[in-house]
């Protein structure tokens, strides 16, 4: 029987689009930001930086949208149980999550352009958060839809990098 903990923890499951989480993660970060100390470091080297990292997480998530486009499978990530294909090439050669590691790369870049220590929490909440409540339910509907050949892939390629 399952505990009212765990019929709340399911409940969350899905609820809330991966973006939305990403936009509040943000902007509790920019929060953060603004009463917390900052680290010294270049405007240049700290804008530079960012933005590379911040390049390099949208081209890793666009990068996955646009093979699950090719693919014709669903990009909505509230219902996987709606995926048409298990999508194994391109960049998912190399992460099972390239959208959630491209959002989590413009956290990081988000985080070092706000140049507070304390706004480095914010990808790692996104992490765990995602882990939970997107990610594990999302492996559930996969390996029911997939079975055997969803374990394999999930045996060979890891969840994040």
């Amino acid at each position: 029987m399952a505990s009212n903990n765990d019929r709340l923890m399911q409940s969350l499951e899905h609820r809330i689009p991966p973006p939305a989480i990403a936009l509040v993660v943000a902007l509790a970060m920019w929060a953060f930001a603004l009463v917390a100390p900052r680290f010294a470091i270049s405007p240049m080297v700290r804008i530079v930086a960012a933005l590379a990292i911040a390049l390099a997480g949208i081209a890793i998530s666009a990068a996955g949208a646009a093979t699950f486009r090719r693919a014709k499978t669903t990009l909505n990530p509230i219902k996987p149980e709606a995926a048409s294909v298990l999508v194994t090439h391109g960049v998912f050669r190399w992460t099972r999550n390239p959208m959630y590691v491209g959002v989590g790369l413009v956290l990081v870049a988000w985080a070092l352009f706000l140049a507070s220590a304390f706004a480095f929490v914010g990808p790692v909440v996104f992490v765990l958060y995602i882990n939970r409540f997107q990610i594990a339910p999302e492996e559930r509907a996969l390996t029911e839809l997939f079975g055997t050949s969803y374990a394999a892939y999930r045996r060979d390629v890891r969840r994040w990098l």
